[in-house]
């Protein structure tokens, strides 16, 4: 059913509480009457968990976080009213129990599902909830599954419907969640359902609308974008009809075009109901599934690109805008056009669809299953799973952001790596039941069977969908991400992402020899290697430097050039794979955001501040792009590309500079990129001879250390840049005349920033407060660059220094 978000302008109530919790041995209580006299209660926030009242008890610290999974939690709170009402909770977790007044209404076992109950109210009654003891339960003997995986323990999970957070040692902190996360809500018998489908064929949009109201008479019309349709009582009480919009604005992608969105509501007998807001768009595939995942949203191919979702708050699992909207509002900024939610996890809140619908920004949304032997053989597991997906796709009925349902995570790999046979893990629930039940409620998505697979093996990366890790965990050259002919990554590029310097002060680490330090770091379990060995692999690769060597002697250097070569493995991989001529057509990095202090996965680090990779992503991500891929005897071939729904005129700028910054041959020509148009253009055409562009030839010495591509508007802005260097990344320190000065204006505090010499990997710290727009880029002699700072409250301090210049800038 679609979320009614208002009837007659009043919003779903909430339990009002006030709410309180306690803390008791499992099994300590048989019942809520136990629970009279007890010392102990604590105030608890609802929605939220018992980690966050805790915490705000001064009774649990997420620094040491003290186990909660071995105690039942309480909670209680009075109810007012009088008479029969449904209680609504959209998130328990997870083995919980619901009394009221003393009486045992329903016991749950899923953190994943909505659960209603009837329940008769007197002027004082009181609403007992008890999150029973979810180790106790693991505990208990169960049929043990075909493959153990090393991910998360123990074996038992596989039985339990609720997240691995905090079950998976390298991957996140071990923080229990239990409580409940989502609303209470309250609301009369007898409230109206609504059912809501959209669709769209590429000029008209249709909504088709059927709303079961027994109370309902009179009138009753279904309004959108300006234009209404009556509806008919089709049967007592149950009201149906369809509005056409022909013409109407689409939804896009923000890369793409403007998410448009439109305010529906109905109205029946008089009485109003706000049914939100609906996206018209078509989501389809371009080729076989086996050939690579390919998106096309209303008919134009879409390079997807982003990151893993992680959950913006650890503990109390906060699902409320003002949580989500800063950490979304960086994921646009970046040029994020999909999210994927990964099985690991747990369903993100209404508000998290909300925002990206507004944002344009795409969801993949995974099952939570992930690398377990599921027991989908058992009816009760099997129909607690249906139902967590039906609830799922019924309060995102709308969501025109969401595109994606998959199976899972890595249970097809897992088992597969463990060489166990294909008819063993291939098939079954994610192949045959998923896409017959995602279709009964939302047949415009498309359904992936697990993540990876689609290939002989499901970790085949040139088919289906791959978890690519080439370039980053197998320490290969950037010219694997070629060679590997990945079609879809819904994971790549994981490295210990170092934060920068003023997250790294704010958590206290910010030296990498500090015993604390690995704790941040993540790691396969079993390997012998963590994921800052693979950023010092590539620091090496990059910069001929010793990591070994610098993190000992020169700490600060060492951080510097682990930012830079994570910085420069992002943008070489999507330059790679953006190219008109790749097969690839999306990539999600693991991941967004870190969940601890320290150099973790996230490329946002977890006090928010983005990190070297984002920035990074950001000039990958960019709608208008240009790119440079070293093509051997063919040359330099120049890629320019433009996603947006109008045409771009620009001039198209090739230079090749020698190690002073001089131009040693140049050449440029205005272009027009028709929309969602690329050109790809060689060297030899953009110059009108030859020269040896790639260093391939060995006819003498290279006469140029680095090649600069740069595409700039009407107005000589530019638009993106990018960089070749045939001999490497040269980064001994030497003067460059970097120079710095600070500005203030009708928009705030900016910097504008010109060099000598080519200055590699700018690095701008801002002490105490906000962040620059930009970060980690190359500047070049006669292109000065005005860099906005962001989120100021006074005049900002801070440095500004280059990798190939040991001069620091004071501002």
């Amino acid at each position: 059913m679609a979320r009614i978000h208002a009837i007659d302008g009043a919003l779903p109530r909430a339990v009002e509480g006030p709410w309180r919790l306690l803390v008791t041995e499992a099994g300590a209580c048989a019942g809520s009457v136990d629970l009279d006299g007890r010392d102990g209660w604590i105030p608890a926030p609802v929605p939220g968990t018992a980690a966050q009242a805790l915490c705000d008890a001064g009774r649990w610290h997420d620094a040491e976080p003290a186990p909660l999974q071995d105690k039942d939690i309480w909670y209680r709170a009075p109810i007012s009213g009088s008479g029969r009402e449904r209680l609504r909770f959209e998130g328990s977790a997870t083995n919980a129990e619901i009394w009221l007044d003393g009486v045992l209404l329903l016991a749950t076992d899923s953190m994943f599902r909505p659960f209603i109950v009837e329940a008769d109210l007197t002027a004082r009654s009181e609403l007992t909830l008890c999150f029973r003891s979810l180790a106790a339960s693991l505990a208990k003997p169960q049929k043990r599954g075909r493959w153990r995986p090393r991910l998360a323990t123990p074996g038992s999970l596989r039985n339990a419907r609720t997240t691995l957070l905090g079950f998976m040692p390298g991957w996140s902190p071990v923080i229990d969640h239990v409580g409940p996360f989502r609303p209470v809500l309250r609301e009369p018998i007898g409230t109206p359902t609504a059912d809501l489908r959209a669709s769209f064929d590429g000029t008209t949009g249709r909504l088709v609308a059927r709303f079961d109201f027994p109370d309902g008479e009179g009138r009753a019309v279904l309004r959108c974008d300006g234009r209404e349709a009556a509806l008919r009582e089709e049967a007592p009480g149950l009201y149906v009809g369809e509005l056409l919009l022909p013409g109407v604005a689409p939804w896009w992608p923000h890369t793409h075009g403007e998410p448009r969105l439109h305010a529906v509501e109905a109205e029946i007998g008089g009485r109003r109901f706000d049914l939100g807001r609906v996206g018209f768009r078509a989501i389809t595939t371009t080729r076989p599934f086996e050939e690579g995942l390919s998106l096309a949203i209303n008919g134009e191919p879409v390079f997807c690109r982003g990151a893993i979702w992680t959950p913006a708050d650890l503990v109390g699992l906060s699902g409320d805008r003002d949580t989500l909207r800063p950490l979304l509002d960086l994921a646009r900024e970046a040029g994020v056009n999909m999210l994927r939610v990964p099985g690991i996890t747990l369903y993100e809140s209404d508000a998290f669809h909300d925002l990206c619908d507004e944002l344009g920004i795409l969801v993949w949304q995974d099952l939570m299953l992930a690398n377990f032997d599921y027991p989908h053989d058992d009816p009760a597991f099997r129909d607690s799973l249906a139902a967590e997906i039906a609830a799922f796709l019924d309060r995102t009925q709308t969501s025109p952001s969401l595109c994606v349902i998959c199976g899972g995570s890595e249970v097809w790999q897992q088992a597969s790596m463990l060489g166990l046979p294909r008819e063993t893990w291939s098939g079954g629930f994610p192949a045959e039941t998923l896409p017959c039940l995602v279709a009964e409620v939302r047949p415009d998505l498309i359904v992936v069977p697990n993540s990876p697979s689609g290939g002989d093996l499901p970790f085949s990366v040139s088919a289906g969908v791959a978890h690519y890790f080439g370039v980053g965990a197998y320490l290969r050259p950037f010219e694997d991400a070629r060679r590997a002919e990945v079609g879809f990554a819904s994971e790549c590029l994981a490295f210990a992402n170092v934060p920068e310097p003023e997250s790294l002060r704010r958590a206290g680490l910010t030296d990498p020899n500090d015993p604390r330090w690995p704790a941040g770091v993540p790691r396969d379990r079993g390997a012998d290697w963590d994921f800052e060995t693979v950023r010092d692999h590539y620091v090496a690769t990059l910069y001929g430097a010793d990591p070994a060597r610098l993190r000992h002697n020169d700490s600060e250097r060492y951080l510097a050039l682990g930012r830079a070569a994570v910085a420069e493995c992002m943008e070489a991989t999507f330059a790679e794979w953006r190219r008109a001529q790749s097969r690839t057509m999306g990539g999600l990095v693991l991941s967004w955001r870190d969940l601890a202090p320290g150099a973790g996965w996230g490329v946002i680090a977890q006090d928010g501040l983005p990190k070297s990779a984002w920035y990074a992503l950001k000039r990958a991500f960019r709608p208008v792009q240009v790119m440079l891929s070293d093509e051997g005897l063919n040359g330099l071939h120049v890629h320019a590309l433009n996603e947006t729904p109008l045409p771009v005129e620009a001039v198209l700028r090739l230079a090749f500079l020698d190690a002073a910054g001089k131009a040693v041959v140049k050449a440029e020509r205005a272009v027009t990129l028709a929309p969602r148009g690329a050109i790809t253009l060689t060297s030899a055409e953009m110059l009108g001879r030859f020269f040896d562009a790639t260093c391939a030839y060995r006819f003498g010495p290279a006469q140029h250390r680095i090649a600069h591509a740069i595409l700039l508007d009407s107005q000589g802005d530019v638009i993106a840049d990018a960089f070749h260097f045939p001999a490497g990344r040269d980064v001994a320190p030497e003067a460059t005349g970097l120079a710095a000065e600070l500005a203030e204006g009708p928009e705030g505090w900016s910097l504008n920033l010109s060099t000598a010499r080519p200055a590699l990997g700018v690095q701008i710290d801002l002490e105490g407060q906000g962040r620059p727009a930009e970060n980690g880029f190359h500047l070049m002699p006669g292109l000065p660059r005005r860099i906005s700072l962001i989120g100021l409250a006074g005049r900002p301090l801070g440095t500004v220094r280059a990798l190939n210049d040991d001069a620091v800038v004071r501002i």
